[in-house]
């Protein structure tokens, strides 16, 4: 391991803070993890942090990481920070936290900015806050700005007009000084190294939005490649070189390459939660039951619902466990159900929703930017289901990739990283050396024109419920 050099991705999404130690193939070598604790939800609309959560998570897993690390500490060469997205914080003029600092889910985050609090000298978001803490200066990646910041997404800087900064609130003295994707925000701090066990006077490097950086983490680039990103949310997105505005089926966001964008389709809220939610209502006799077998409840679930045939003999399930707030009455639904249907017809048909769905979605993006796709890769703990994977495959038409590295986000920060260190000469090097595929599903043909048409069919269920749903909403909400 002597000659080896090694990087740090950190990735700290909105469950949990995860430190990941690569080497330049793009391996793991070791990692550390500390979940978030549960939010603070003083009233409705309002969802914080507790405490210093964001950073006391980053020094749990920090510590944990290199304690596992086997290798000589002087061979890691750099750090890249990943964060979780449309994040708030509000800094006194040293850095710390002057009060909670708000989660993406916060109704605060996507209106102006307050001043109510004398205290507060900077608003950042949760990536400048956690680059302060790790190097002391005031310093942010510009593409973790979008939504309610006074941001020039054509020229990657604060908008040079200062009546933007009066509608959104935020004085540009509030503000930290951005740089690109790629760029070193600063070098680790004694203070920090002494909290978190990251040598001191390693460089740390600014990613970008966790998206664009799990995009990069699993090599999706170019026109003809989009990532299905499998989370409570779930997503797909493809990257380019134009800022189209004004879009009418994804939003444009910065990428982690420096001038790119990266497309992000609408998608499913509490996607993958709703797997899971059909597997806790199983109950713990069926994880018992599947520990018997030597298996986890969901590769039980898989290996039941691998025996339904494809389309599930009729039976469909809508995903909207989670309405909308302006379609506050849309429910889930399970519809088609006949004596031939069992619990792996059920799980099998939440797969298959999930997919079609994201296929709908996918479609609707790529129509619009005028591309076609001849790969999606699927990154997340479902893509570890050979039969999610099929699935994908089948339904999309096109071949489905998974990669040897699941926490995308923490390798696209390492990547980001590397290029900085010139480890490599430049990202698409750095994505040929470190992103590995581990299996590609091609499409079974029948199954593909069987799901073709009941992809028609099911796009148009929800015309003819939702008015059954607005009429029992009135009932029992």
């Amino acid at each position: 391991m002597t000659n080896k050099k090694y990087i740090i991705g950190i990735d700290e999404g909105s469950q949990s803070a995860k430190i990941l130690i690569f080497d330049l193939e793009g391996n793991i070598v070791c990692e550390g993890k500390q979940d978030l604790r549960p939010y603070d939800l003083p009233r409705p609309g309002i969802v914080e942090h507790p405490d210093d959560d964001w950073w006391d998570a980053i020094c749990v897993a920090g510590k944990q990481a290199m304690a596992s690390f086997k290798g000589d500490p002087a061979d890691i060469i750099g750090v890249g920070l990943c964060t979780i997205r449309y994040c708030r914080a509000f800094l006194k003029a040293d850095g710390s936290l002057a009060q909670p600092a708000l989660s993406w889910m916060d109704v605060r985050v996507s209106q102006a900015y307050q001043h109510v609090n004398a205290e507060v000298k900077y608003v950042t978001a949760s990536s400048g806050y956690i680059s302060h803490r790790l190097t002391g200066q005031f310093k942010d990646t510009v593409a973790n700005y979008q939504g309610m910041w006074p941001i020039d997404t054509d020229q990657w800087q604060w908008l040079a007009d200062g009546s933007a900064f009066d509608s959104i609130g935020i004085p540009r003295e509030m503000l930290f000084e951005l740089v690109m994707p790629g760029d070193i925000l600063g070098h680790v701090t004694a203070e920090a190294a002494a909290a978190t066990g990251i040598p001191i006077g390693l460089p740390v490097v600014a990613t970008a939005n966790d998206k664009a950086v799990e995009a990069l983490g699993v090599g999706c680039s170019g026109t003809e490649s989009a990532l299905i990103s499998l989370g409570t949310y779930i997503a797909a997105m493809a990257e380019g070189y134009d800022n189209p505005k004004n879009t009418v089926n994804f939003w444009t966001n910065f990428a982690s390459k420096p001038h790119s964008y990266l497309y992000e389709s609408f998608g499913i809220r509490r996607g993958m939660w709703t797997v899971s939610w059909f597997k806790d209502i199983l109950g713990e006799s069926y994880e018992e039951m599947a520990k018997t077998k030597g298996m986890t409840a969901e590769e039980y679930l898989s290996l039941e619902a691998a025996q339904a045939p494809a389309g599930c003999d009729g039976l469909m399930t809508i995903l909207d466990w989670l309405a909308p707030t302006d379609k506050l009455y849309k429910k889930g639904l399970m519809i088609g159900f006949d004596g031939r249907h069992k619990r792996a017809h059920m799980y099998r048909s939440i797969l298959e929703a999930i997919a079609m769905t994201m296929k709908l979605r996918v479609d609707e993006m790529c129509a619009e930017l005028e591309m076609t796709l001849k790969e999606i890769i699927v990154s997340g703990g479902g893509s570890n289901s050979d039969l999610f994977m099929q699935i994908f495959a089948d339904v999309f038409g096109i071949p489905a990739k998974r990669n040897v590295v699941n926490g995308a986000a923490g390798l696209g920060a390492a990547i980001c990283a590397a290029v900085a260190v010139n480890a490599f000469k430049d990202f698409d090097e750095a994505v040929e050396k470190m992103v590995k595929v581990k299996d590609v599903f091609t499409p079974n043909p029948e199954n593909s024109q069987m799901y073709g048409q009941l992809t028609e069919i099911y796009k148009d269920i929800t015309n003819h419920t939702d008015p059954i749903l607005q009429k029992t909403y009135e009932l029992f909400n």
